[in-house]
């Protein structure tokens, strides 16, 4: 006579793997729910360009072209290529801004430090623009 017992196996889970679980997908919803969230907002420089009068009051210079540039390297035999290297036109009020934006990589720090250069026939101008990122970013340049 042959006996042939069905046996089943029953699992329990235990409190332990309970808790691994829950704090495993607790901790899953927080890194996908805290991700979606973060925004990037925009790199801007914006840029006013003055001339001086006679009585010294600042006068808006409309249709300048400034021009953003930093170089890539610096020596004494080698100057590097243009890393940023754009130019726009300035408004009827001296105003022009420049987006950079789609140029900023998450987790960056700091973004650039540029060279402005403004010119309108005679007049010229130059100076220099720290751009941090995620932030508008204001200089004036003065032409003579």
């Amino acid at each position: 006579m042959i006996f042939v017992f069905n046996r089943i196996e029953r699992k329990v889970i235990t409190l332990p793997a309970m808790n691994r679980f829950f704090s495993l997908f607790t901790f899953a919803s927080i890194v996908i729910f805290a991700s979606s969230c973060y925004e990037i907002d925009e790199t801007i420089a914006n840029i006013q360009v003055y001339r001086i009068d006679a009585v010294g009051e600042k006068i808006p210079v409309a249709g300048c072209e400034v021009r953003l540039f930093a170089l890539g390297s610096l020596d004494e035999d080698f100057v590097g290529e243009p890393r940023f290297d754009t130019i726009q036109t300035t408004s009827e009020e001296g105003f022009v801004s420049f987006n950079f934006s789609d140029m900023y990589v998450g987790g960056q720090a700091g973004f650039a430090v540029l060279d402005i250069e403004a010119s309108k026939g005679s007049l010229y101008g130059s100076g220099l623009i720290k751009i941090e990122e995620m932030m508008t970013n204001e200089e004036e340049v003065i032409v003579e």
